[in-house]
């Protein structure tokens, strides 16, 4: 274990919440072989890839709802792949203070999103995001426009109260810990669609816990959103298989009734990739900006994204 991996003692335990994740061998976090050129571009980076800071660190990320798939206990990894098919996906991520724009160290980050057809794992039986029915995914070939528009709140990932897990899988879900400089990096696939959603992936920052040999245990969650992809790269990826199979009505960026139109602080990822060849893989990075002292779990509706008081009116 190197310098950076040494837990973090609580500071208060006694106003901790509990939380448990599930650490696997190592060999289950070791970074797997992805190919492309997307990937090899980054071979000098590698995991420590930065993400650009923003020019102002005071302007706090939005924060979103947690949505009904969220699982505590999940598995302590960077490779949350499994056997999902997709176009491979390296996220990197750098989480910064509000208050002083500093890096947030040893950092509990989770990320959980769907597959390519829209499956979430712990709730295969929900089907596509929630819409019912499981079994094997649709046939056909969708079109790059939206043939339906979302009213209410959205189904799976968006809106409404926490749902229990009818499944033991755990594909597309883990936890791993910043950095210190603050940087966590995760290699999953491209998520897919469902109805009355645009492509996301959900994440958590959670602070003041402590690092211990099961895990990492107590402390608060001071962000909760969710992290998004231009429509360019969506459409690039609808020919690519499995998401070809995907028939499910897609919801854009403008439509989604979760994302709020602000680009990067709304959680909007920086994409590389080779733009006539998508499959080869994608990087996505974007830097996080979370006041540590907040609790942001996501329950209920999600507050509006503002400036720190620290910062300048804009």
């Amino acid at each position: 274990m190197t310098a950076d991996q040494e837990p973090q003692e609580a500071d208060n335990a006694t106003d901790l919440t509990r939380r448990r994740v599930v650490a696997v061998g190592a060999g289950a976090v070791a970074a797997v072989g992805l190919g492309g050129a997307a990937y090899a571009a980054d071979a000098r980076g590698g995991e420590h890839y930065k993400p650009p800071v923003p020019e102002d660190c005071y302007v706090l990320t939005s924060e979103a709802v947690e949505g009904p798939y969220y699982i505590d206990a999940d598995k302590l990894r960077q490779d949350v792949t499994e056997d999902r098919e997709g176009i491979p996906l390296l996220l990197a991520l750098k989480v910064i203070d509000s208050e002083t724009c500093r890096p947030v160290r040893n950092a509990a980050v989770d990320i959980w999103h769907c597959d390519a057809v829209g499956v979430y794992s712990g709730y295969e039986s929900m089907g596509n995001g929630g819409g019912g029915g499981g079994g094997p995914a649709p046939t056909g070939t969708p079109t790059d426009t939206p043939t339906d528009t979302p009213t209410g709140p959205p189904p799976g990932g968006g809106g409404g109260g926490h749902q229990d897990p009818t499944d033991d899988t755990r594909y597309l879900r883990g936890t791993w810990r910043t950095d210190r400089h603050g940087h966590v990096t995760f290699r999953t696939i491209f998520p897919g669609w469902y109805r009355g959603r645009a492509i996301h992936i959900h994440t958590k920052v959670h602070v003041d816990g402590t690092w211990t040999d099961a895990g990492y245990e107590g402390g608060h969650t001071c962000h909760t959103g969710q992290f998004y992809f231009d429509e360019e790269a969506v459409i690039a990826t609808m020919t690519v298989d499995p998401y070809d199979t995907n028939t499910a009505p897609r919801t854009t960026l403008s439509e989604d009734t979760i994302y709020d139109q602000s680009g990067t602080k709304g959680g909007l990822l920086n994409l590389r990739y080779h733009k006539d060849n998508i499959a080869k893989g994608v990087r996505g990075s974007i830097t996080v900006v979370v006041d540590s002292a907040a609790t942001n779990d996501g329950e209920g509706a999600p507050p509006s994204a503002s400036a720190s008081p620290s910062a300048s009116a804009s």
